[in-house]
């Protein structure tokens, strides 16, 4: 088994942008560190995935603006590929499956923002293109949603897609059950 994780989205938009403040689960920055820490630990492949909206006028995701630049902390990481994105799953539009492919990975690990939307869509497509896939339960996040199909609370939609994604897509674990599958491989 040769892993990447890939860390979706940990971009200034989430925590200063103001529009889209992550807050479910509480701690899903501080885990996709450690996420991060330990996969450098073990040799583990690091994919950064930057969103920039294509979108005129659009509001949030602006290549060159402060809140689409990775978080400070994420800024520190230097990643053995970067993907540029425009869409939901770090798939489309990107070289992303073929780079994996040839560097022998067949195991993707899943991180980042937000769990219902970019995360989601790259699990479900890597899965579809034949990859296992490690969503970790607390190492993605997401937040409150209110629109006119009605609402839903950032627990209760993260956990909605945690089921979508164990019931067909993925095997989610949380960061410390992840971190021991890691030492069992080693």
């Amino acid at each position: 088994m040769k892993r990447a994780l890939i860390v979706i989205d940990v971009q200034n938009e989430y925590f200063s942008g103001g529009a889209l403040p992550i807050t479910y689960p509480p701690n899903s920055f501080e885990h996709i560190k450690s996420a991060i820490d330990e996969a450098q630990r073990a040799g583990i492949l690091i994919v950064l995935v930057q969103h920039t909206s294509l979108k005129e006028n659009a509001g949030a995701f602006v290549r060159g603006s402060k809140t689409w630049e990775f978080h400070d902390e994420i800024k520190k990481v230097t990643p053995d590929l970067y993907i540029e994105k425009h869409h939901a799953s770090s798939f489309v539009g990107t070289d992303l499956h073929w780079r994996l492919r040839n560097l022998g990975i067949d195991t993707v690990t899943i991180v980042g923002y937000m769990t219902q939307n970019c995360c989601d869509a790259t699990a479900r497509e890597a899965s579809q293109l034949g990859f296992s896939v490690e969503f970790l339960s607390d190492a993605n996040g997401t937040l409150a949603f209110e629109n006119n199909a009605g609402n839903v609370s950032a627990e209760e939609l993260h956990r909605a897609f945690l089921v979508a994604q164990a019931f067909g897509f993925s095997r989610v674990l949380t960061l410390e059950e992840w971190i021991q599958t890691l030492k069992k491989d080693r």
